[in-house]
């Protein structure tokens, strides 16, 4: 028979700290507030600690302490300054989510080596720089859980995007090898690849495009930022524990 009696506590982050990268707005500040709303306290890193200010609002109207950071996730030293601050700042952290990301889309014949230089630092360096200062508190904490923010474009490729693909497809490895490296430590590292999810530049698409996007989803809707922060969630707490190195889909179908 199943026990149901401590599910409410499985899913508590109540007494852990959270950093997320790209948490000044979309995707980044959905998921920060939900953390929040399971107890967690958040140090929120971004490229400028301005764009940080409505997330950190948001975290403190649900109780919960929030401290900014200026992180650029593509340099070395501002990775490795910035978690040293969230150490000395918030004495641990528990959970990581690499959020941070960007997008240079152009055709592959056209693509400048500017653009795929750009995109790859962010997303694929980036994650690698944040996980590699985290994880080694986290070595010594024997425990924590990391979740990497990725997309169903790493797994099927898409137009255009060959550099996001490339990217995004590298985060995906990378995850899987990490979680190998970190399990022995009581460390796990998990995965989401987002689908067409509802922001601001979903928002700014033509009608037709936005059709034909639909066209392509089961579900015949975009998802939502609080989609994809609920599966962070999930895999951030103690209902997750005995997973490492998933990836999870949250497309509405797109991938199955």
């Amino acid at each position: 028979m199943c026990d149901l009696s401590n599910k409410r506590n499985s899913y508590s982050l109540s007494g852990k700290t959270a950093l997320v990268t790209g948490a000044g707005r979309g995707i980044g500040q959905a998921i920060s507030v939900v953390l929040a709303g399971a107890g967690a306290d958040l140090a929120l890193c971004d490229l400028e600690k301005s764009w940080l200010d409505e997330t950190a609002e948001l975290v403190r109207g649900a109780g919960r302490r929030a401290e900014c950071f200026a992180m650029n996730v593509a340099d070395w030293q501002s990775v490795s300054s910035g978690v040293e601050s969230v150490i000395g700042t918030m004495g641990r952290i528990d959970v990581l989510v690499n959020n941070a990301g960007i997008t240079k889309d152009s055709l592959l014949v056209r693509m400048t080596e500017e653009a795929w230089d750009e995109v790859l630092s962010v997303n694929l360096k980036g994650t690698f720089a944040v996980t590699r200062a985290v994880a080694k508190h986290m070595m010594k904490q024997k425990s924590g859980a990391i979740v990497n923010i990725a997309s169903i474009i790493g797994l099927i490729g898409n137009f255009g995007q060959c550099n996001y693909a490339a990217s995004k497809g590298g985060v995906i490895a990378f995850t899987k090898s990490a979680a190998r490296e970190l399990a022995s430590r009581n460390v796990r590292v998990n995965e989401i690849a987002p689908g067409f999810i509802e922001t601001r530049m979903t928002g700014q698409l033509t009608e037709d495009v936005r059709s034909r996007m639909l066209e392509a989803i089961p579900m015949k809707k975009f998802g939502t930022p609080q989609n994809v922060a609920e599966v962070v969630l999930f895999l951030a707490c103690e209902a997750s524990a005995y997973m490492t190195g998933q990836v999870l889909t949250v497309s509405g179908g797109m991938v199955m």
